[in-house]
């Protein structure tokens, strides 16, 4: 059965803006440290760090779940590519998220899907 769905959309200069005036500090409360280790790996810093910060969003809204926070979703790919989430912090435990990003120079957009699990 579907929980939610959710959807945003972030600027890239939003995120690089954050990122440039708190630095580290900025991007630890918003990224697991496993995310941003991924983002450096990326020619495309920014953008990849503004895919997860909307799909960590449209997961938030479809979930409908104020006690998550951002370290408690983490934002990676499978083996294919695919976005995965992955709930730390023992929440989650009893729901599924498909996710999808996408982005271009300027803007990353993302959607959710949350399920209970069966």
């Amino acid at each position: 059965m579907i929980i939610g769905t959710g959807v945003d959309i972030t600027e890239v200069r939003r995120i690089r803006a954050a990122a440039e005036k708190w630095g580290e500090d900025f991007l630890r409360r918003v990224f697991t440290r496993k995310e941003i280790e991924q983002a450096k790996n990326k020619s495309s810093f920014y953008q990849h760090l503004a895919g997860r910060f909307a799909a960590k969003e449209a997961i938030f809204k479809a979930a409908g779940d104020n006690s998550l926070s951002w370290q408690d979703i983490q934002v990676s790919n499978d083996e294919t590519g695919k976005p995965v989430c992955r709930f730390l912090n023992g929440k989650g435990k009893n729901i599924n998220v498909c996710i999808s990003i996408s982005h271009v120079k300027t803007y990353a957009v993302a959607s959710a899907v949350v399920t209970e699990k069966s």
